[in-house]
């Protein structure tokens, strides 16, 4: 086999190959055998058809036309590898000739990896938030943790804002009532604003058996989107009392003796997470400037498919989960098509080129992925996912992901080791550091680098 190899520009290329036909032999059995077990033919029994009978019958064509369809995938893959070249999808093959007995001639354009030159990235530097927790923030997140402990207790009171209380419901459009418009014995938090507008100044001052009638679009339901008049009967009012913020509060909502302890931890948890989202601001500035740096050529079939994927993905996965369409979802946006596209196309390009230039230094340091990292990645995707760990690792191998999670690792990894290699400040000037081999630090590239890409693989 000689197979040449044509530039058409850096990210596609034109291999031209020439196959003697004596390597062809092998499908050409292949096909032989195949049509045998699939025709009949009289004073033959099935599968002992002699080759010169099939081609009588059906046309050495058809022969040529199987074994030329078996052959190719193996050729191909055979100038690629001589190549040493990196495809990026499906060729577009065309047989250029075929001359039965002597030679078989093909084309086949591709897609593929362009080859990158990774700069010195150790001169990016890059400004984050300081990790600050205040006493405000403590009090805060204690707040939070007092309002899941709150209890609720009937009042024969006017309902006031931060009230429970528990209404009847119907709502008619043009004096009519809906189908769908009512509903009885439903809680709603006073100043919430998670049911109606308007409900709020409606309910408030009413105790229980009041009623009042406000005008409200409809979120939902077959008359969404229209005005509607509702009517509204408040049936009971709650008040939500808090519990008191002492020692035997920290005692029922966590394993401390004393709301001091409590307060130390909550203020141990924040510094955590404000690290935490340091070094994610980190990791995202500096692959932004690491972008900047590399110049990337931009496979435009890649780019094209990776648009549609992300669009698909957005109309029938996320939004049909929301229950929403792409216009509604344009309108809440406040964007128009056209900007939604651009968008989505500056998002596209973003994630493929964070992958090319990862795995390149990936490549170039020898990034590699051990057992324990594939593992913790596995059951951070099986989380997130909603699966078990065993059932995301099933699904991961029966679908053959495991090198896609395996890259994945490695480029969260290579991002580390940029960062690492980068100046990283604080507001007030002071240098960061962020060691790449923490887990923390790992875990917060991986989900930066997965946050870039978003649907790419390549």
């Amino acid at each position: 086999m000689k197979s040449a190899v044509e530039t058409l520009n850096p990210t596609r290329v034109r291999l031209t190959v020439e196959v003697p036909f004596e390597e062809l032999k092998a499908s050409l059995d292949a096909a032989y055998k195949k049509i045998n077990q699939q025709v009949t033919v009289k004073g033959f029994r099935q599968g002992k058809i002699p080759a010169r009978v099939i081609d009588q019958r059906f046309g050495r064509g058809a022969v040529l036309e199987e074994a030329v369809n078996d052959a190719l995938p193996k050729f191909y893959t055979e100038a690629m590898n001589e190549a040493e070249l990196n495809p990026l999808g499906q060729p577009e093959v065309d047989i250029k000739e075929l001359k039965d007995g002597e030679l078989l001639s093909f084309t086949a354009e591709v897609d593929i990896r362009p080859t990158l030159e990774i700069p010195d990235y150790s001169g990016i530097e890059v400004t984050v938030d300081s990790v600050e927790v205040t006493d405000e923030d403590i009090e805060k997140s204690i707040e939070q943790l007092r309002d899941r402990f709150a209890t609720t207790a009937p009042v024969e009171r006017a309902a006031a804002e931060g009230d429970i209380v528990t209404v009847d419901l119907e709502a008619k459009v043009d004096g009519e009532v809906l189908e769908d418009g009512v509903a009885e014995g439903v809680d709603y938090t006073i100043g919430s604003g998670q049911l109606l507008d308007g409900i709020d100044e409606a309910v408030t001052g009413l105790e229980a058996g009041g009623t009042a009638t406000f005008t409200s679009e409809l979120k939902g339901g077959s008359a969404e989107g229209k005005e509607a008049e509702v009517k509204v009967v408040v049936t009971v009012v709650k008040s939500r009392e808090l519990p008191e913020l002492d020692d035997d509060f920290a005692q029922l909502a966590s394993e401390f003796d004393t709301l001091e302890e409590l307060r130390a931890d909550s203020r141990k948890r924040l510094e955590r997470m404000k690290k935490f989202d340091q070094a994610t601001q980190a990791q995202e500035k500096v692959l932004d400037e690491l972008i900047k740096l590399v110049e990337v050529p931009m496979p435009e079939k890649l780019l094209e498919d990776e648009v549609n994927t992300r669009k698909h993905n957005l109309e029938h996965h996320q939004l049909g989960q929301m229950g929403l369409d792409l216009a509604k979802y344009l309108e809440i946006q406040g964007k128009s098509a056209e900007e939604f596209d651009a968008e989505l196309k500056e998002q596209a390009e973003k994630g493929i080129k964070t992958q090319f230039i990862l795995d390149e230094i990936v490549n170039k340091e020898k990034v590699s992925v051990g057992q324990d990292e594939l593992t913790e990645h596995l059951m951070r995707r099986a989380q997130s996912s909603g699966m078990s760990p065993d059932q995301f690792a099933q699904a991961v191998v029966e679908g053959g992901q495991v090198p896609m999670l395996v890259g994945e690792v490695a480029r969260g990894k290579a991002l580390a080791t940029v960062v690492e290699a980068a100046t990283v400040k604080d507001a007030s000037g002071e240098v960061i550091s962020l060691d790449d081999e923490d887990e923390e630090t790992a875990e917060a590239a991986t989900e930066v680098v997965e946050a870039a890409e978003g649907t790419t693989e390549a």
